[in-house]
């Protein structure tokens, strides 16, 4: 259940716009899941310092799970895309590896808020339980993929292996990331690099 709104809600704090777009919504969303935990933050609070009602609020985002999130699902609706668009002849996990990187690939600007997101998808109870649903459109994703290199079934044993093992592999490096720092990309890049290596034998070009 939420704590109590911080004040009344209203305009947004003085030389504050009015947020109009998503982006708007999700930097003060962010800002205050950072400064004052997801938890105790509530729809209100996000409301008004966004300078927007809750009628509007849930107008772009359904509930406050989904601003952490963004527009998931048309994000893994590219990298299901670009998976299946992979030249015939690259491996098949060398293709996985490049399609994650580009996946994460926002821009040097966007980093700060990544982190932020990750950090509070992979600490916070409540985002943990709702990344099981979240996850598994991705791992499908790789799963469909694989399948259809080696023409198993997507839910035989090797599709959905790999699958969980790169979610295991994206996981890790992303607490990695947010614990030592770095270049995400380069560490997403090693470590499936290491995913590759293990399943090469498996996985080959059809």
């Amino acid at each position: 259940m939420e704590t109590e709104a911080r004040g009344a809600e209203g305009p947004g704090p003085a030389g504050r716009p009015r947020a109009t777009t998503e982006l708007d919504i999700t930097a003060a969303s962010l800002e205050l899941f950072d400064r004052h935990g997801y938890d105790e933050t509530t729809v209100d609070d996000i409301a008004r310092a966004a300078g927007i009602s809750r009628r509007t609020l849930f107008r772009y985002f359904p509930s406050k799970h989904d601003i952490v999130w963004g527009d998931f699902a048309a994000q893994v609706a590219r990298f299901r895309a670009a998976l299946h668009a992979s030249p015939a002849d690259e491996e098949p996990m060398q293709a996985l590896r490049r399609c994650v990187v580009e996946f994460n690939d926002y821009g040097a600007d966007a980093m700060p808020e990544l982190r932020t997101r990750m950090r509070l998808i992979t600490t916070v109870p409540a985002l943990q339980g709702h990344a099981m649903l979240r996850h598994q459109e991705w791992c499908d994703a790789i799963a469909d993929f694989v399948a259809e290199r080696t023409g198993a079934a997507p839910t035989a044993l090797l599709p959905t292996v790999v699958a969980q093992a790169a979610l295991g592999v994206s996981t890790a490096t992303f607490r990695v990331w947010i614990a030592d720092g770095g270049d995400l990309l380069e560490l997403l890049d090693d470590a499936f690099g290491l995913l590759a290596d293990g399943f090469a034998a498996n996985v080959a070009a059809g």
